[in-house]
This record gives C-alpha cells, sequence and structure tokens, in this order.
C-alpha cells in the first residue's frame, strides 16, 4: 500500500507540473487564461461492516480548473479586435459547430463577415439603423460597399 501512495503522489505532483508548465508556455497566447490543479484525497473502501472508508492510499488531481479573471487589455492597430472585459465568451459558428472563446482577433472575410483566423463566424445580435436588436444571435456582418467621402466637419448621415 506504501507504494501506491507514493506513485499516486508523484502522478499527482507531475500533473500538477504539467499545469504550471501550459501556464507559463501560453502566458504571451491571446485570450489564454491560466488553469489550477485540484487534488483530492483518494480513500479506501471498507468490506466490513464498521468504517465506511478509511483515509491514506493516495491523492488524485479530480479536474483542472480554467481561471477566467481578468487580465490587461492591449490595444491593437486592427479596429475589428475586441476584448471583453470581465468574465465572458465570445460565441462563433462555422457550418453546424458553435464555439466559444476569448481570444477576440477578427477580421472581415470577402463576403463581410467578422471572422477569426479559424474562419468562425463572430455571432451576435443584429443593429437596425443603429439600434441592436436581441433576438436570435446572427452571424456579424460588415457593410463592405465603398461609402462616399465625407468633408471635414460634416456629420455622417
Amino acid at each position: 500500500m506504501a507504494f501506491q501512495q507514493g506513485l499516486s503522489g508523484l502522478s499527482a505532483a507531475s500533473k500538477g507540473l504539467d499545469v504550471v508548465g501550459n501556464n507559463i508556455a501560453n502566458s504571451g497566447t491571446v485570450g489564454f487564461k491560466r488553469a489550477e490543479a485540484h487534488f483530492a484525497d483518494v480513500y479506501a473502501a471498507s468490506m466490513s461492516f464498521g468504517a465506511a472508508s478509511q483515509v491514506g492510499i493516495g491523492v488524485k488531481v479530480p479536474t483542472i480548473m480554467q481561471q477566467f479573471t481578468e487580465s490587461n487589455i492591449t490595444t491593437t492597430n486592427n479596429p475589428l479586435d475586441i476584448a471583453i472585459n470581465g468574465g465572458g465568451f465570445f460565441r462563433v459558428t462555422r457550418g453546424d459547430i458553435t464555439a466559444f472563446t476569448r481570444n477576440g482577433q477578427f477580421h472581415a472575410n470577402k463576403e463581410g463577415y467578422i471572422v477569426n483566423d479559424s474562419e468562425f463566424q463572430l455571432m451576435g445580435y443584429p443593429a437596425i439603423n443603429g439600434v441592436v436588436v436581441p433576438s436570435q444571435p446572427v452571424p456579424l456582418q460588415v457593410d463592405m460597399s465603398n461609402m462616399p467621402p465625407q468633408p471635414t466637419g460634416a456629420a455622417a448621415g
């Protein structure tokens, strides 16, 4: 039993170091949030009618939790790069696949849809005449037609 306890401790410590290494390796990745390993005791079930369980056969990592705390927001030169202030995700879709991401690096494709580098379309509520209409989320599209230039000081309308 002592050998099993030692092995479980080494295995849990190894998983914990994997999580720390992943946090360090991805610290510069856009939208990445750190993770935290949670540790738990392992109990041995007793076959007797006395105590239902006993402590002491090891440790395990039952889950690795993502920590979605707010971090620094970086300014970019892309007007379609967006950030989340606080908790939340961007909803994106490609075909029948719906996904959620915290990476806000987007651009317009040739049809004018706002997409990420994997061609997932950004979902959101449509705006009609500049007013956002809460409804079913739709792929967001930017009007790519040429806009006439406006003289300096004149209001766009």
